[in-house]
């Protein structure tokens, strides 16, 4: 019965070594208290600002771990930036975005330790939603529940 999926998300933050493994959605509803937790461990490391991540962002990566068949965590490299986060960043580089999904909670970047980096862009574009975009030379993912577009990084 649908109403009694369960929905599980495996985090770990690169900077902080912070990880989550929960069950975040049951019962036809998401977990106040986990969704605090996923909010803490993907707060913008550089402030310690907090910020409520958008829930359909825990199910686009559920969505990308069902078809990359991953059994390590996502290494999250960024999840919430603050304003002065995503202001300095974008000062340092074109590739940030001024108005980045990342200050809203709607954005992660991401890579797996199990999955290589190609395939989990692949699998990122196949579910087909939201932004993707691919960052090789860096070694990440950027995913969002934002329109969907794909671009290309370094």
């Amino acid at each position: 019965m649908a109403g009694q999926e369960t929905r599980r998300v495996t985090l770990r933050n690169i900077h902080t070594s912070e990880t989550l493994d929960a069950v975040y959605w049951e019962r036809g509803r998401y977990i106040p208290e986990v969704m605090v937790e996923v909010n803490r461990v993907l707060r913008d490391y550089r402030t310690g600002d907090v910020h409520q991540i958008d829930p359909n962002l825990m199910d686009l990566l559920g969505s990308i771990s069902a078809k990359v068949e991953n059994r390590t965590p996502f290494h999250v490299i960024s999840g919430y930036r603050s304003p002065h986060t995503n202001e300095a960043m974008h000062e340092r580089s074109s590739g940030v975005a001024k108005k980045s999904l990342h200050m809203e909670g709607q954005a992660i970047d991401i890579s797996l330790e199990d999955v290589a980096l190609t395939h989990l862009h692949r699998a990122a574009l196949d579910v087909g939603r939201g932004g993707v975009g691919f960052y090789p030379t860096s070694n990440f993912v950027h995913v969002d529940v934002g329109p969907i577009r794909r671009w290309q990084g370094v």
